[in-house]
C-alpha cells in the first residue's frame, strides 16, 4: 500500500504526524485529532484489502468489538470511517513498548513482574468475556506496556462478539504460536481458548521461550494438539512450584481442565504470589483451601510398669454405659423434631427465581445463572441457531427453584456441515436457489467473463465440493458477459493511427474507403461511434478518405461532334459544343479544337468544350459575333 504522507489530513479531521508501524492488514500512524486537539493512533487498512469484503468485515468488527469495551486495560477506540478508497480506525495513542519487545529484550522476567503483567491482561480478558466478546488472538504483540508498567490489550481484529457470520474455510484464525488446541482443530472458540493463549504468554515471560516451536503453522498446531510443554522448572528452577502449576493448568489440552474463567486464573496467580512472598513451598495446588485436620487417633491403652497392657477396669466400663442411653434418647428426640420441621417446611432450602437465558450466548448465560445461585449443566444439539446460543432451559424462566440446584441448558452446536453445491453455468436465480436449498446463504458478486453468458453463475468461494457449516455465507460470482470498453473517437486520425488506437482497447478495425474532400488516408466516419460501450473484441468499422478521383480528358479532335460527345460522356465528363467558321473543307463538320486538351485531369462531371468547324463561302467569312466567340480570343491548337 502507498503510505499516507506526513501532514496529510485524513477524512477532514486527522492530521498524520508520523508512521508508527505496519502489520499484515494495516498501517498505524500517529495523528492529531484536529477537532479535539489530541493525539490518536490511526489504523489504516491496506488498500489491497479494501476491495476484499472479508478483510473489510474483519476490520469493521475490530472497531465494533473494541469500541464496546471501555476498560483501563483495553485500548480505547474513538472513531472509524473511510478515506481515499480504504478504511481507518481512530484509537487511543499509547506510548510504550509491546510486551513482545519486553520479552525479547528482558526475558526471563521476574516472577512477580510476570504475574503483574499477566493479571492486567486477564483483567481485559475477563471484562471482554463478561460482555460476550472473545479476543481469539491474545499474544504479546497485542499488549502495549507503558513506562509505569501499565498494560493495555489491543487488536480485536478477529474477535467474535456472540455468533460471527464470518467463516474462513480451511484457515485457522489466530497466531500459531499462541493457538489453543481447539482452534488448531477448527473447533469452536470459547473464553477458555483466550486463557490458553494467556498461559502461553505467561510461560514465555517466565522462560524466555515459547512452549512449542516449529517450522510452519501446521507443525505448531500439531504440537499444540499432541505434545506437552517442557515443565517450567526444567528451564528455570527458581520458579515457585505454585506459579508453575498455575501456568500448566492454563495450558491443559482439554478446555474443561483449564481455569473456568479469567477471574479464577487471576485468583490462582494471586495465591501463587502470596506463597512466593511468604517463602512457603506451595506444592502443586496453589488454589487449594487449607487442608481439613485429620481426626485424632484413638487413645492408646495404658501400659503397666512392667510393659504389659493394663486392662480397663470393668466398673469403669459399666459406669460409662449410661451416657450412651442418654445420647440415644436425645437422638430420638432430635429426629422427631427434625421430622416435624421438615413436614412444616421450616428446613426447606431457599428458593430463587430462575432468570431467562434462552437466546443468550452460553458464556453470558452461565454468568447470569451462577450469579442467581444456580449450577449449570449443558446439553448440545444441532441447530440453525448460532453456535453456543442457548435454545432452551429447564427449569423455565420465572420458575422458582432451589438455590444451588442445576439448570439444564440446551445449547446450539451449530447447524452442521454441508457440501457447497456445483452451480457453475446455471442461471443466477437457479444457482441461488440451489445454495439456499443446501442451507447456505449467498453474497452476490458480478464479474466479466468471455466464456459464461451474462446472468449465469461462474464459480463460488469456497469452491464447489468444499464442506462448510450450514448457514455459511458463500460468495456467488455471476457473469456480466465479456468486459466492455468505450469505443475511442478516431475520426480525423490517419488510418494507421486509428487502427493502433482501437487495438489498444482490444477492438479490431475493419477499413472501408470512400471518396471525400478530406485528405487521402484520413478517417471520415466510424461504426460504432466514439463513446459507445461495446464488448472487448467487437469490430469497429472505420471509413477512410481516398480523396476526389479525377478523370483524364480524352482527345476528340478530328471526330464528328456526335462521336466526340459520346467519348467524353463515356469518360464521365460532359461535352459543350461550339462552332467556328473555317475555309478548309476538310475541317467542316468535325472537331477542330477542344478545351481542355487531351490528357488533362478533371473531376468527374467536368466540362470539355469542343469546337466544330463550319465551312463558309470566302466572301461570307466574317468575325463571329462577340457573344458567339469563345471567352478567350486565343488561337485554337491545330488538330494533331
Amino acid at each position: 500500500m502507498t503510505e499516507v504522507a506526513d501532514n496529510t489530513l485524513v477524512d477532514g479531521r486527522y492530521r498524520i504526524v508520523r508512521r508508527i508501524g505496519s502489520g499484515g492488514m494495516a498501517d498505524v500512524y500517529c495523528a492529531e485529532d484536529t477537532h479535539l486537539g489530541r493525539e490518536v493512533a490511526l489504523k489504516v487498512l491496506h488498500r489491497r484489502f479494501a476491495q476484499d469484503q472479508e478483510f473489510v468485515e474483519r476490520f469493521r468488527r475490530e472497531a465494533k468489538s473494541a469500541a464496546g469495551l471501555s476498560h483501563p486495560n483495553v485500548v480505547g477506540v474513538f472513531d472509524r470511517g473511510e478515506y481515499d478508497g480504504t478504511y481507518y480506525i481512530a484509537m487511543e495513542h499509547l506510548s510504550g513498548r509491546t510486551l513482545k519487545d519486553i520479552v525479547e529484550t528482558e526475558a526471563p522476567l521476574a516472577p512477580e513482574r510476570a504475574i503483574d503483567l499477566a493479571e492486567q491482561v486477564l483483567h481485559a480478558a475477563g471484562f471482554a468475556h463478561r460482555h460476550g466478546v472473545i479476543h481469539r488472538d491474545f499474544k504479546p504483540h497485542n499488549v502495549i506496556v507503558d513506562d509505569r508498567g501499565h498494560a493495555k490489550v489491543t487488536d480485536f481484529g478477529i474477535a467474535r462478539a456472540g455468533a460471527s457470520e464470518m467463516t474462513e474455510t480451511g484457515s485457522i484464525m489466530g497466531t500459531a504460536q499462541y493457538l489453543s488446541p481447539e482452534q488448531a482443530q477448527g473447533h469452536a472458540v470459547t473464553a477458555a481458548s483466550d486463557l490458553y493463549a494467556i498461559g502461553v504468554m505467561l510461560y514465555e515471560m517466565l522462560t524466555g521461550r515459547l512452549p512449542f516451536e516449529g517450522d510452519s503453522a501446521v507443525s505448531l498446531a500439531l504440537k499444540h494438539l499432541s505434545e506437552l510443554p517442557v515443565p517450567i522448572s526444567q528451564l528455570r528452577p527458581d520458579v515457585h512450584p505454585a506459579l508453575e502449576a498455575v501456568v500448566m493448568a492454563a495450558l491443559a489440552k482439554d478446555p474443561a481442565q483449564r481455569w473456568e474463567s479469567a477471574e479464577d486464573f487471576e485468583r490462582a496467580l494471586e495465591v501463587a504470589r502470596e506463597q512466593i512472598q511468604s517463602g512457603t513451598d506451595g506444592g502443586q495446588d496453589p488454589v487449594a483451601f487449607a487442608p481439613i485436620a485429620a481426626p485424632p487417633p484413638p487413645a492408646a491403652p495404658s501400659h503397666a510398669g512392667d510393659g504389659t497392657i493394663a486392662p480397663v477396669a470393668e466398673p469403669e466400663r459399666r459406669r460409662r454405659r449410661w451416657p450412651w442411653f442418654t445420647l440415644g434418647l436425645l437422638l430420638l428426640m432430635a429426629a422427631g423434631v427434625l421430622a416435624y420441621l421438615a413436614l412444616t417446611g421450616a428446613f426447606a432450602p431457599d428458593k430463587a427465581q430462575v432468570p431467562r437465558v434462552t437466546g443468550e450466548q452460553l458464556l453470558r448465560a452461565r454468568v447470569m445463572l451462577e450469579r442467581a445461585g444456580f449450577q449449570v449443566r449443558e446439553t448440545r444439539v444441532r441447530s440453525r441457531r448460532p453456535f453456543d446460543q442457548v435454545i432452551d432451559q429447564d427449569p423455565n424462566a420465572g420458575e422458582e427453584a432451589e438455590e444451588g440446584s442445576i439448570v439444564t441448558l440446551v445449547v446450539s452446536n451449530g447447524p452442521g456441515e454441508v457440501l457447497v453445491p456445483r452451480v457453475s453455468g446455471l442461471p443466477q436465480r437457479q444457482a441461488i436457489d440451489e445454495m439456499e436449498d443446501a442451507g447456505l446463504r449467498v453474497n452476490l458478486e458480478r464479474e466479466n467473463s468471455d466464456e459464461i453468458a451474462a446472468g449465469y453463475a461462474i464459480r463460488t468461494v469456497p469452491r464447489a465440493g468444499v464442506e462448510v457449516e450450514r448457514g455459511t455465507r458463500i460468495t456467488l460470482f455471476v457473469s456480466e458477459g465479456p468486459e466492455q470498453v468505450a469505443v475511442p473517437d478516431v475520426i480525423g486520425l490517419s488510418s494507421e493511427s486509428a487502427q493502433l488506437r482501437l487495438q489498444a482497447e482490444g477492438l479490431p478495425a475493419a477499413v472501408q474507403e470512400q471518396e471525400s474532400e478530406e485528405a487521402e488516408g484520413t478517417v471520415i466516419a466510424q461504426t460504432p461511434g466514439g463513446g459507445a460501450q461495446v464488448d472487448i473484441g467487437t469490430t469497429v468499422t472505420i471509413t477512410v478518405s481516398i480523396g476526389i478521383q479525377r478523370v483524364g480528358v480524352p482527345g476528340v479532335i478530328g471526330l464528328t461532334p456526335g462521336a466526340a460527345e459520346a467519348e467524353i460522356g463515356a469518360a464521365g465528363l460532359s461535352a459543350v459544343r461550339t462552332e467556328r467558321n473555317v475555309r478548309d473543307p476538310a475541317q467542316e463538320g468535325v472537331v477542330i479544337a477542344q478545351r481542355p486538351g487531351a490528357g488533362v485531369e478533371l473531376e468527374p462531371g467536368g466540362q470539355v468544350v469542343i469546337v466544330v468547324g463550319v465551312l463558309q463561302p470566302e466572301e461570307e467569312i466574317r468575325p463571329l459575333e462577340p457573344e458567339n466567340q469563345p471567352e478567350e480570343q486565343q488561337e485554337e491548337p491545330e488538330a494533331p
